[in-house]
């Protein structure tokens, strides 16, 4: 399976047909950005799967705080129900987005409920770092997990304390700035860059020359591009035909390591110094085998258990390989023709860097 994945990307990298990128795809206007909401609310309309009152004491205080404000006492009550849960809401708030829009809400269970399947968030405020309320949200929520429990067994799909509601916020209050009409803007890089900023401002200066007969990019650094927008031109016209111009971004020598699933992502400019390479596993078996002593039939003694324990030892003769790679291909085909599984080509890249001979970045997650 390594092999396989391995050669995709291979291919993939040196496929001369997937180098050219958009400008979209690499950078972006800045301060065009999303917007992160919080709220707190309740759900209501469970079938016994909320929060246990006597446990989840804020939803016990939530639920009659909103009781009072529509009128109906009962802080000398005691609560029993199973058909509320308290939760947070949150959601992002688009670029540009005005009043009246709706966007769509995530809610997460924050007691002891074990699932928010059939339930409905009450109306709930959702706040922006400003304190400021910019939507609100309620509606029923969409959740794809279940749980499922019985005397001797429990089927869990998914997570059943977290859903969705498409379209469940409403906007109120639109977030101040926009897409200034001004002069001045910048680029910013997604993947900061020195060369992938120069490319950017060639190939947006190349296609000014001949629309606008001016050059109106420069770099200011590795990670943002100022563009001097013509005065005949709007931003957001100015913005798209900019957009849609292709470049081949340049990319640092970089592999990526997850040691939690054995994923290694290689880059596509990463090098090895030519180094001889061997990797050999070493087994160790221990095997415990108790056996029963019982003394003889009349004899003053115990039954005792008595240990007995085998242990065996076993590595792997592996030859001694000489792997060196002047491109991503070449190196690829290296470590395949060793055989390696994913975690050994962890502990092999880990092992070269070390040496010197990794020409990139190492990151280990």
């Amino acid at each position: 399976m390594f092999r396989t994945l391995a050669c995709l990307v291979a291919a993939l990298f040196i496929s001369p047909s997937v180098a050219a990128t958009r400008i979209k795809d690499v950078a972006a206007v800045q301060g065009v950005r999303d917007n992160q909401l919080i709220g707190y609310g309740l759900v209501m309309g469970l079938q016994g799967t909320g929060d246990t009152l006597r446990n989840s004491q804020f939803t016990e205080q939530s639920l009659q705080s909103m009781l009072d404000r529509m009128g109906v006492n009962v802080r000398e009550l005691n609560l029993r129900t199973r058909n509320v849960a308290a939760v947070i809401v949150t959601a992002d708030l688009p670029p540009f987005v005005g009043t009246g829009s709706r966007i769509d809400v995530t809610v997460t269970s924050m007691g002891d409920a074990t699932s928010l399947k059939g339930g409905s968030l009450m109306l709930t405020a959702l706040q922006g770092g400003d304190g400021q309320v910019y939507a609100v949200a309620q509606g029923g929520i969409a959740v794809s997990g279940f749980s499922v429990q019985g005397q001797a067994e429990t089927l869990t799909s998914g997570v059943a304390t977290a859903g969705r509601i498409p379209n469940g916020a409403l906007i109120e209050r639109e977030v101040s700035g926009g897409l200034r009409e001004s002069n001045s803007m910048i680029l910013e890089l997604k993947n900061p860059d020195y060369k992938t900023a120069t490319l950017i401002t060639d190939a947006i200066n190349a296609y000014s020359q001949q629309r606008y007969r001016t050059r109106v990019a420069s770099p200011r650094d590795f990670r943002t591009v100022v563009l001097a927008k013509p005065k005949n031109v709007g931003s957001t016209r100015f913005i798209a035909e900019l957009g849609d111009l292709l470049i081949q971004p340049d990319t640092p020598a970089r592999i990526v390591v997850d040691q939690r699933t054995g994923t290694v992502v290689i880059g596509k400019n990463v090098q090895i110094s030519t180094v001889a390479i061997t990797h050999g596993n070493l087994t160790i078996r221990v095997t415990e085998t108790p056996q029963v002593s019982q003394p003889d039939m009349f004899a003053d003694g115990r039954t005792v258990v008595v240990p007995r324990t085998e242990i065996t030892a076993a590595e792997e003769r592996v030859p001694l390989a000489i792997v060196g790679g002047s491109d991503l291909q070449t190196l690829v085909k290296g470590l395949n023709q060793m055989g390696l599984k994913p975690t050994d080509v962890i502990a092999i890249l880990q092992a070269v860097k070390t040496a010197g001979s990794l020409q990139a970045e190492l990151v280990i997650q």
